[in-house]
């Protein structure tokens, strides 16, 4: 990654051996500068646990959808086989993620970010493409994985803290479901709704604006598919609204998917060092990663279960291995996965409101 003025690692502790007040408000509101990108980051995770935590509804929520009560799937042995690799590779995951919550004090989840970070993707992936597999759709490749369960958000299979989505060209995206994603998102931890959802709407259209970017990049680069200037035959360097409208159709939509993809970072990297220096409240981060994992993973443990049968799933649960036994997987089976697979009096299909946001990228 290229070594920027933004990016350069400033040391929290002070090598000098004594510094005056000026000195030390200036040391101080520095510290403060560099980490904002790290404490905007925990705001997006932050606001995306707070705004599940306020509507959650997992139960009446996913019970009430008919995308879950309609859901079912043809599985013989070796489906059962590759749907519990997927499920002890997500379970397993989340373990680790956990263990390191039980293990560490603020300075140890700093440093722990080097893992957790793609933990917590992975654990949620490997529990999506479980439930994916129950839908027919069988494949590793991110590309596919991302499309997908883009039409299944929208498609109403998730419970409205998480169905959230953005669309539209470069310049004018909308935000679905989130009627108050217009406001302006500070820079302090969400203490309202209305902060988390300006502060997931931000996180949805910066994103949305990398991957278009992202996008641009890949269709330019590719002679069969730049857009090229008519005079001269040569791909453009500059776009209009138009030229973005004609690769909308490759972004697909921007869901909380995207947002947790953002995790993506290399160890390697010098991108997750400016987390690792930041003044941030790690053990929030963490705790906040943790409640987003658990919620999804939940969500697609259950339709995984409606696939298989409860009973068929229930001994899947009960043959786990020594180290997942008796702890979260358990919790979330009584907890979730049962109440609402179990038998209860129908109840009138959940609505979700679909009156978009417009706001120029």
């Amino acid at each position: 990654m290229k070594t920027t003025e933004e990016t350069r690692i400033i040391p929290l502790i002070p090598q000098e051996e004594s510094l005056d007040n000026g000195q030390q408000q200036k040391l101080a509101d520095e510290t403060w500068r560099k980490s904002i990108p790290a404490q905007v980051f925990l705001n997006y995770f932050f606001a995306i646990n707070y705004h599940i935590q306020e509507n959650d509804d997992l139960v009446g929520g996913l019970h009430n959808l008919p995308f879950l009560r309609s859901h079912k799937a043809e599985l013989n042995d070796t489906d059962v086989a590759s749907l519990t690799k997927l499920l002890h590779t997500s379970w397993s995951t989340e373990y680790a993620l956990r263990a390191t919550a039980e293990l560490g004090d603020e300075n140890f989840l700093r440093n722990a970010l080097h893992w957790t970070f793609p933990q917590a993707y992975h654990a949620i992936l490997s529990g999506l493409q479980a439930f994916l597999y129950t839908t027919g759709v069988r494949s590793n490749n991110s590309q596919l994985i991302r499309r997908e369960v883009g039409r299944l958000v929208v498609k109403n299979a998730y419970p409205r803290p998480v169905s959230f989505y953005a669309a539209g060209a470069y310049g004018d995206f909308s935000i679905h479901r989130l009627p108050l994603a217009g406001y302006k998102a500070g820079l302090h931890i969400a203490s309202k709704e209305i902060d988390a959802q300006a502060q997931i709407g931000q996180f949805l259209r910066t994103t949305r604006k990398m991957k278009a970017q992202w996008t641009r990049a890949q269709v330019q680069a590719n002679p069969n598919t730049a857009i090229r200037s008519q005079k001269t035959g040569r791909p453009l360097d500059k776009w209009t609204a138009a030229h973005w409208q004609q690769i909308t159709w490759r972004l697909g939509y921007t869901t909380i998917f995207d947002l947790l993809g953002r995790l993506r970072i290399s160890q390697t990297s010098r991108e997750i060092e400016r987390y690792v220096e930041a003044d941030i409240d790690f053990g929030l981060f963490h705790s906040s990663l943790l409640n987003i994992v658990s919620y999804l993973n939940g969500i697609h443990e259950t339709y995984v279960a409606k696939a298989l049968g409860l009973e068929r799933y229930r001994q899947l649960v009960d043959e786990l291995p020594a180290h997942l036994q008796a702890g979260f997987v358990q919790e979330r089976l009584r907890t979730r996965v049962e109440p609402v697979l179990a038998p209860t009096p129908p109840t009138a299909p959940a609505v979700v409101e679909d009156t978009p946001f417009r706001m120029a990228a």
